[in-house]
């Protein structure tokens, strides 16, 4: 029997039938990342994944969990039930084979819940605010657009190709003079309508009416507001008397208050039909998986049975608040469920969060650029189901692990 031969090692450095990398510029193609890594590290702002556990002693004061349904067993069932009957995955695009019967009982319900004539699930909020902007901007267009306004606006507003105007945060006043500036233009105004980095609320009544004053149509992203503002969470723009208007356009989350994952986009009937036949986030993309949506409708109805929810998660975020200030820290008054703590800087700010961590408090860590102004902050989510022994936890934590300078 003839003698076995070792497996060769493997091969080290160039084969020799194949000219070095260097000389194809393999090796050197993205060599600048080590140089914006560098530069990254100096600055303090290198960002790393954390794997969480399934389960955690952990007290969450990070998450987007809002009013604490995702892990309610009403909604894990209601996802496990979706993906036994429809399957694990969309299957296709929404155009194709990826609308079930779910995703439009979901848009049904949202729609009326809501107060708007019409909604159109996606596969993610981002996916909705970029659907908007790009099927109704174009080259055309005027956009106006809040300086405070989160990234996948911003990255909508790009993708538009639609002239874009930035103007100060929260300023109606500015939004009327730019559109003053192009009379008979097709205009939109957009912003959140709760802001995401210190949980302030846009002045949505008189953006409105800077807006009707040039027929602008209006844009709302009301991630941060729905669940949480408006009569039993219906929404910002349902709390401020715009829902259902011809000329009023709202995108939401169901990643926060309604614990699952996706976004929508609420509008006139007119609208949606516009998008389900321009917008490339919806026609190109795989539909929702079914359990996502099946867990988003029975948030829904828990939010609609529970009405309760989306007080108690202001008036968690105002006990945090007032805690807060009361210790010395500077912290803006929250609008909504978000509550934000100024730090020092950059390295402060993750140290601080990485201290917090270690004794058993779980909050977010926003640095720049994620932050428009540039000011480091903790970020505290007011989840509706804390109870108040866990809001005073929570506060002593920070308060004994702030960084000099904090306050």
């Amino acid at each position: 029997m003839p003698e076995a031969r070792p497996t060769p090692s493997p091969t080290i450095g160039p084969s020799p039938e194949r000219p070095p990398a260097a000389a194809t510029g393999r090796r050197t193609a993205f060599a600048w990342t080590e140089a914006e890594a560098h530069r990254r590290a100096e600055a303090g702002l290198v960002r790393r994944l954390r794997p969480r556990p399934a389960e955690s002693d952990l007290l969450d004061l990070a998450s987007n969990d809002y009013l604490g349904l995702t892990r309610r067993p009403e909604v894990t069932e209601a996802a496990a039930e979706a993906a036994r009957r429809w399957g694990a995955g969309a299957t296709g695009s929404r155009l194709v084979t990826g609308t079930t019967r779910l995703h439009t009982r979901l848009e049904r319900e949202l729609a009326e819940f809501c107060g708007f004539e019409a909604a159109l699930v996606f596969s993610s909020g981002y996916a909705a605010n970029l659907a908007v902007l790009t099927a109704l901007g174009g080259p055309d267009a005027l956009i106006v657009s809040d300086a405070a306004n989160h990234a996948s606006i911003v990255d909508g507003c790009r993708l538009a190709r639609a002239e874009t105007a930035v103007v100060p945060h929260a300023d109606p006043e500015a939004v009327r003079k730019t559109l003053e500036a192009h009379p008979g233009r097709r205009a939109l105004a957009v912003s959140d309508s709760v802001f995401s980095v210190d949980g302030d609320r846009a002045p949505l009544e008189e953006l409105a009416a800077a807006c009707r004053e040039h027929g602008a149509g209006i844009v709302l992203d009301d991630a941060h507001g729905f669940g949480v503002l408006g009569v039993g969470g219906r929404g910002a723009p349902r709390g401020a008397g715009l829902a259902g208007d011809e000329d009023v356009v709202a995108t939401l989350t169901l990643s926060k208050s309604l614990g699952s994952q996706g976004g929508a986009v609420l509008g006139p009937a007119r609208v949606i039909e516009h998008l389900v036949n321009t917008a490339r986030t919806f026609i190109f993309d795989t539909g929702l998986a079914p359990a996502a949506a099946g867990g988003a409708l029975a948030s829904l109805r828990l939010i609609a049975a529970e009405p309760n929810l989306a007080a108690r998660a202001r008036t968690v975020a105002a006990s945090l608040h007032g805690l807060l200030t009361g210790a010395g820290f500077t912290s803006a008054r929250p609008d909504a469920a978000v509550v934000s703590v100024r730090a020092p800087g950059p390295e402060e700010a993750l140290r601080w969060a990485a201290d917090c961590r270690e004794q058993g408090l779980s909050v977010g860590c926003f640095r720049p650029p994620s932050v428009p102004d540039g000011v480091s902050r903790l970020r505290l989510t007011a989840r509706a189901d804390l109870t108040d022994a866990e809001i005073d936890r929570a506060v002593a934590t920070i308060v004994r692990t702030a960084p000099p300078g904090a306050r």
